[in-house]
């Protein structure tokens, strides 16, 4: 078995990071007068996948937060500033 050193291993993040980037996308959608269907149309994912992100069940891939940052068109680091 080989070892990587400990700056080449994948970090788990903490479970805060994911409830904070969930906060920021409903605090947009809100923001924005949509509704979790309209985001997860205009972004090409499934409503239940949007309520799961923003309530932090389920983690967020950098492709789809970049998804959904194109919809508020907003850069991925605007959804990413209080982690």
């Amino acid at each position: 078995m080989r070892l990587f050193p400990a700056c080449l291993q994948a970090v788990p993040l903490p479970a805060k990071i994911y409830r904070i980037v969930g906060e920021a996308i409903r605090a947009e959608r809100k923001k924005a007068r949509m509704s979790q269907e309209k985001l997860a149309e205009k972004a090409d994912l499934n409503r239940n996948y949007i309520g799961e992100i923003e309530r932090a069940e389920k983690k967020i891939t950098l492709e789809t937060l970049d998804k959904i940052a194109k919809v508020f068109k907003m850069h991925i680091t605007d959804l990413l500033r209080d982690v």
